[in-house]
């Protein structure tokens, strides 16, 4: 079991304090960075917009792209078991015709 450490990330300016396990720090420094550049691309030069809305909006974006990749994953997916599928119906065919 993993045990967890605090690790402060930096969101707009305000700092955070994550409890994390070691092996996970790299990827929440990697997703706080992310999140920090699209809530600063949203807020654009409006540095007087509203944290809450700069961050749902923020969240909405990165689930919108989350999904867009789950879709893309299904897709290929599907695509993968139905060219396996197409070989396994050809390697009967040989084996059958040998």
């Amino acid at each position: 079991m993993s045990q967890t450490e605090p690790v402060s990330v930096r969101i707009l300016d305000r700092e955070y304090t994550v409890g994390v396990g070691a092996e996970e720090r790299e990827s929440l420094t990697a997703a706080a960075r992310l999140l920090d550049a699209k809530m600063r691309e949203i807020r654009g030069s409006n540095r007087m917009a509203a944290v809450d809305r700069v961050a749902v909006l923020a969240a909405l974006n990165l689930a919108h792209e989350l999904q867009q990749l789950r879709d893309e994953h299904a897709r290929q997916g599907i695509a993968l078991q139905q060219t396996l599928a197409d070989l396994n119906r050809r390697l009967d065919r040989a084996i059958d015709g040998a």
